[in-house]
């Protein structure tokens, strides 16, 4: 189940040559920005796992007020980076923590809300990945899960490198699994959770040898479009049996 020795160094190796993402600003922060209520923050103990480097988290803590965000990844070097950027910061209410998002070391129902950004696409099982964040969630507890969404040109792209014998990679990390907002929806209802939206954006021109050119008028496209962008975004609740 758990990612091997070298996996984990070569995600230390990877997150060593990136700064602290201190604006929180990717597509993907972005999502949970739009979406994401003050009742889910506020006074609330939060998880966010895949922190990478910290700086989605330490944005938490400065505009939310949560109780405590616990922010774990499974790189250690991530986790440094972050903790001593939220202590440069004095930002005391981050618990920062090496951690598997396919094993999270905390009982079931710990969080109120729990926060995972481009993760179960770079583990081994995103099926057991996703079971994880439902069990951690208390009931009632919202789920914001961010991953790639293959369904539109980019998947293309993926199947054109396949079929010519080369290896997709996002900058260079060792894991990349073929995930669809579609597929991704499904684990998480398997998983026990209520999808309430599912949701993505940004569209991308493929070109093999250089960087994809964005087509931003097509995120205001409605359902259709939605459904096509490359970052998706699942918000799900954990039903409450006991009501």
């Amino acid at each position: 189940m758990n990612s091997s020795p070298e996996t984990r160094e070569s995600y230390n190796e990877w997150h060593a040559r990136y700064a602290v993402d201190v604006e929180a600003d990717t597509p993907w922060h972005r999502l949970i920005r739009k979406y994401i209520s003050q009742n889910d923050l506020a006074g609330k103990r939060v998880l966010e796992i895949g922190c990478g480097r910290g700086g989605f988290s330490c944005w938490l803590a400065r505009r939310a007020s949560p109780r405590e965000i616990v922010a774990a990844d499974f790189s250690s070097m991530a986790v440094q980076m972050g903790e001593q950027y939220a202590r440069s910061e004095g930002l005391s209410n981050i618990t920062w923590q090496v951690a598997d998002i396919q094993a999270i070391g905390h009982p079931e129902a710990s969080f109120d809300t729990v926060i995972s950004c481009e993760t179960i696409e770079h583990v081994p099982d995103p099926v057991r990945a996703v079971a994880e964040l439902a069990r951690v969630l208390k009931p009632g507890g919202r789920l914001y899960l961010t991953t790639p969404n293959y369904l539109g040109t980019m998947g293309l792209y993926r199947i054109y490198l396949r079929l010519c014998g080369r290896t997709f990679s996002e900058e260079g990390q060792p894991i990349n699994n073929f995930t669809l907002l579609p597929r991704t929806r499904s684990w998480v209802r398997r998983s026990g959770l209520r999808v309430l939206r599912a949701t993505s954006i940004g569209h991308y021109l493929p070109f093999p040898g250089r960087p994809p050119i964005e087509l931003p008028v097509i995120n205001h496209g409605g359902i259709f479009t939605e459904w096509f962008g490359l970052h998706s975004l699942v918000i799900a609740i954990k039903p409450d049996r006991s009501i």
